[in-house]
Order: structure tokens, then sequence, then C-alpha cells
């Protein structure tokens, strides 16, 4: 194999070709030996720089919601986060399918808990009061994820036909949980 001498660092090189490769083949149809193939490396410098596999997976797939989403106005926030999950489908999408696809393994499932937690559960429930605002905020990412579900992973684009009719019935039925007294 040769080996590439570009300057550029070969943990890096193997951490951009995980990124690339989890997202489109997923945890389990990606071996040490494919990464390190795109990256030009030799096999056991992917584990040397990263320890395992598993361990390279929850470093190159990190989906980021716009942390900008959670500051519209309170009275309009379900139909806005809706809307920026449909807007932002091509870039998370594959690493959010990558996750749900590894989630067999025990550390991928944990961090798919925390950023459930961190990147929607929190930002939501910091928004919202009343005595039952975590419960309601638990509910919405339920349902969030279940249709980024729908959309993602079983690929029902009839769903968002009428793109339009979809954001207000969703963000609708979201809004109820966000501010169910308004």
């Amino acid at each position: 194999m040769t080996r590439q001498r570009s300057g550029t660092p070969t943990r890096d090189r193997i951490h951009l070709a995980a990124s690339r490769l989890f997202r489109e083949r997923g945890f389990a149809g990606t071996s040490v030996r494919d990464i390190a193939a795109a990256a030009q490396a030799d096999p056991a410098l992917v584990i040397r720089h990263f320890g395992s596999k598993e361990l390279l997976f929850l470093d190159a797939v990190r989906p980021r919601l716009d942390e900008s989403a959670f500051d519209a106005p309170l009275g309009t926030l379900g139909t806005r986060l809706v809307e920026m999950l449909l807007d932002v489908g091509e870039q998370f999408r594959p690493a959010y399918v990558a996750l749900l696809q590894g989630s067999a393994e025990a550390r991928i499932a944990e961090h798919l808990r925390g950023l459930h937690e961190r990147e929607f559960v929190v930002p939501l429930r910091s928004r919202m009061s009343g005595p039952d605002a975590d419960a309601r905020a638990r509910m919405a990412a339920a349902m969030v994820g279940g249709m980024l579900y729908a959309l993602w992973v079983v690929g029902d684009g009839r769903l968002t036909t009428d793109r339009a009719a979809f954001v207000r019935r969703y963000g609708g039925l979201l809004q109820q949980l966000i501010t169910p007294d308004a």
C-alpha cells in the first residue's frame, strides 16, 4: 500500500476517511481495513490512534443541531424545529442514521442517549416552564425522533409531499407539548 505524504497527519486522514465511510455505510458496513485504505494508512494505525473501531466511530460521527433553532419565539418553536430539521436533513441525516445503525453497540447507544439529551432535551427544556416541563421536553424529543425515523430511516417521503402542510401539522403537534396552555 502506498503511503500518502501530503503533510496531512495520519490521524486526520483516518478521521476524515472514517467520518465519510461511517456516514455512507454505517458502523457495521465499515471495516477498519476500509478506513485504513481510504486514509492510505496501515490498519494498525487506525487502532493505535483511536483505540478501536467503536471509539473512532464515536469521534467521527457527531451530528450537531443548529442551536439558533431553539432561539425562535416560544410560540412558534414547534414549527421552527420541524422546518430546521427538514432543512438540515442532508447534513444531519447520514450521522443520525449511522448512529442508529450502530446503536446495538453499548458505547454507541450511550453516545446516542447523550446526544439526545444534550442536543435536544436540554436546550428545549431550558425554554419551557411548568412542573411537567421536563416530561414534555422528553416527549417532544421522542416525537422528533419518530419524525426523523419515518423520514430518514423508513424513507416515507409521502409525509412531506406537501411540505407546508407537514410543517404546520407536525409543528402544531410539537407546539402542543412546548406550550400546552397557549
